[in-house]
């Protein structure tokens, strides 16, 4: 008998609903280690980093918090942010301060439209749209270039400067891990998406090595939108969608859209990748902390159930991501919903109906 293979998972919860979807996704991937007959299992260790160790410390992280996570398999993060901590400290100092330090810098978010849920678009075939969107992490306009000065000169006269940042290398390994994906993809095609007319360095940096690198991929059809235009696109023809790739603010604005189209944030999960494995990545639902509904218990587990199957095909285990999958198609299928799509069911409740339908699409294999 082959030796089991163990996975070693950094688990920070965060704050407000992250704490209790992590929670849902954790007793998944425990089933679904139970039910490997051996062949592998995970190890949880979970950190208190967040808002309320902010409060507590100064601190939203440890100060060798990327020491202590450098050497897992994977990260699984919950939500990062709440009332009386600055969005932007809460941010810089967990999420990006993760990305960044561990060089993830391609963020994956698939944007799926599930049956039983209903869509905001008027769509004949809303189930059949499926697309990602392919987004670069750690650079462009978050790259927190840029400061604040001459309050000194009185009221009304400061001035702040922010800086986006695009090098060819970033544009370039983000641009090619898309066409990458949509080499996998039943049809091939990528979307680059910038605004190039108004900013005319970066993003026609950024355009110049898409048309470049799009010369390395003859059979992946191609074109190139600016971001207006594209969120009128994702609304009107979402069919003509399939691979879209854009830079790290433009393509956090459309994954929103294309989940809110979906039918709901808490449908939409993510990966923050570190495609050269030097690093843990990290997977987490784009939902945020949520604090207006945070200890009710109604949160949907969806995305962050869908990014723990993300992070199972990270690890190699494509099998089990296609199960979870199936498992979350077929529970939405019989309209086991959290009340933002209409439900009436608790977290648990659906997490529940997931792991019975695990069970039963794994028993078909």
């Amino acid at each position: 008998m082959s030796e089991k293979r163990t996975l070693h998972i950094a688990v920070i919860p965060g704050d407000g609903i992250g704490r209790e979807v992590v929670q849902e996704g954790i007793r998944v991937l425990e089933y679904l280690a139970q039910a490997s007959n051996g062949t592998f299992l995970f190890e949880f260790d979970f950190f208190p980093w967040g808002c309320q160790y902010y409060l507590e410390t100064g601190r939203m992280m440890a100060a060798d918090g990327l020491e202590k996570l450098q050497h897992y398999d994977a990260i699984y993060f919950g939500a990062v942010g709440w009332p009386g901590v600055p969005d932007h400290v809460s941010l810089w100092g967990l999420r990006l301060a993760i990305c960044q330090g561990f060089d993830q810098w391609a963020n994956i978010r698939p944007v799926r439209f599930l049956p039983g849920v209903e869509s905001r678009l008027r769509h004949p075939n809303a189930e059949s749209l499926d697309w990602i969107l392919i987004r670069e992490n750690s650079e462009g306009e978050y790259s927190g270039i840029g400061g604040r000065n001459f309050s000194g000169r009185g009221k009304g006269k400061e001035v702040a400067i922010q800086s986006s940042i695009f090098t060819e290398e970033g544009c370039e390994r983000i641009i090619r891990y898309a066409f990458e994906i949509a080499r996998t993809r039943k049809r091939k095609k990528v979307t680059s998406v910038t605004k190039s007319n108004a900013q005319q360095y970066g993003m026609v940096l950024w355009d110049e090595v898409f048309a470049r690198v799009s010369q390395e991929y003859p059979d992946v059809e191609t074109e190139q939108w600016l971001v207006d235009a594209m969120a009128a696109r994702f609304v009107l023809k979402p069919e003509t969608l399939e691979v879209v790739v854009a830079s790290n603010l433009l393509a956090d604005i459309l994954s929103d859209l294309g989940s809110a189209l979906a039918g709901s944030l808490g449908l939409a999960a993510s990966a923050n990748l570190n495609p050269e494995r030097r690093y843990p990545s990290m997977f987490e639902p784009v939902h945020g902390s949520a604090p207006d509904i945070a200890g009710q218990g109604i949160a949907n587990p969806i995305g962050a159930i869908g990014s723990a199957a993300l992070m199972l095909e990270h690890l190699g285990l494509h099998d089990e991501a296609k199960l979870v999958h199936q498992a979350i198609e077929a529970t939405t299928r019989e309209g086991k919903l959290t009340p933002d799509v209409g439900g009436t069911c608790s977290t648990r409740e659906v997490t529940d109906a997931i792991l019975a339908n695990l069970a039963k699409v794994s028993a078909k294999v």
